[in-house]
C-alpha cells in the first residue's frame, strides 16, 4: 500500500501534540495520534483519522500500527527525553520522509537535531519570543518566524498614518510587501501604492532585526 497524500503521525498527545493534531485534522489531513495513555488517545479518537494507544519506543508496534504509511511525523512526548529520540529514531528507520520534534531545553534540541530530526520546536522559546515581538511593539498583530533569520508579520495600521501612501513608509531594502489586508479584501501591492487606512494591515516578509526597526519607525 503506497503512502497517503498529506497524511501525519503525530507521537505524544499532551497539551502540545493534541494541539498539533487536532489542528491538521482540523485542517483536512489524514492524523493518526500515538500515545500510551488510554485517556488520551479516547479523548481524541473521534477527532482524528485514527488514535492507538502504543509504547512509539517499540518500532514493531509502530510497523504494526502502519505508521510506514504516514510522511509527516511529528514526536511530541515531553518529559521523557529517551523516549522522545527513541521515537524519533524509530520513525526515521520506519521511513517517515519528514520529522519533527519538540524539545523541552536545549540539549533535548541538540540530541533531536543530531539524530536528524528535521524541525526541533522549542515550544516555550519560539513562544516567548512571539509574545516578546507583540509586546515590543503594539502594531505588530502576529508575528511567525520561517528560519535563518527570517520571518513574517502582520502590522496593524496606526491612526496617525491614515491618508499616507504606502511608499511614505520608511522600508528597508531587505523588506518584501506581500500584501495588505483591509478588511476581508486582499491588497496585492505589487503594481498598487495605495493610500492608507486606519486599521490596514501589512504583511511584511524580512529578517527579524529589521522588521523589528521598520515597526519601531511606524
Amino acid at each position: 500500500m503506497g503512502k497517503e497524500k498529506r497524511s501525519f503521525v503525530v507521537v505524544g498527545l499532551g497539551a502540545f501534540g493534541s494541539v498539533v493534531a487536532t489542528e491538521l485534522a482540523r485542517f483536512g489531513n489524514r492524523v493518526l495520534g500515538i500515545d500510551r495513555s488510554q485517556k488520551r488517545v479516547a479523548a481524541l479518537a473521534d477527532q482524528l483519522s485514527n488514535a492507538v494507544i502504543l509504547d512509539a519506543t517499540d518500532e514493531g508496534a509502530l510497523r504494526e500500527a502502519g505508521v510506514d504509511r504516514y510522511d509527516v511525523g511529528m514526536v511530541s512526548i515531553g518529559n521523557d527525553l529517551e523516549s522522545s529520540v527513541i521515537a524519533a529514531m524509530n520513525l526515521r528507520l520506519i521511513g517517515i520522509e519528514t520529522i519533527w520534534a519538540k524539545a523541552e531545553s536545549r540539549t533535548h534540541h541538540r540530541i533531536l537535531s543530531k539524530i536528524g530530526a528535521d524541525r526541533v520546536v522549542l515550544p516555550g522559546l519560539e513562544m516567548g519570543r512571539h509574545a516578546a515581538q507583540m509586546l515590543n511593539n503594539p502594531a505588530v498583530q502576529d508575528y511567525v518566524s520561517l528560519g535563518n533569520g527570517f520571518s513574517v508579520v502582520n502590522l496593524l495600521i496606526p491612526e496617525r498614518l491614515k491618508g499616507k501612501k504606502l511608499s511614505d513608509l520608511p522600508f528597508d531594502a531587505g523588506i518584501t510587501r506581500l500584501g495588505m489586508m483591509r478588511g476581508t479584501e486582499y491588497i496585492d501591492l505589487r503594481e498598487r501604492d495605495p493610500v492608507l487606512l486606519t486599521n490596514d494591515r501589512l504583511l511584511l516578509l524580512g529578517k527579524r532585526v529589521e522588521l523589528t526597526q521598520f515597526g519601531d519607525r511606524l
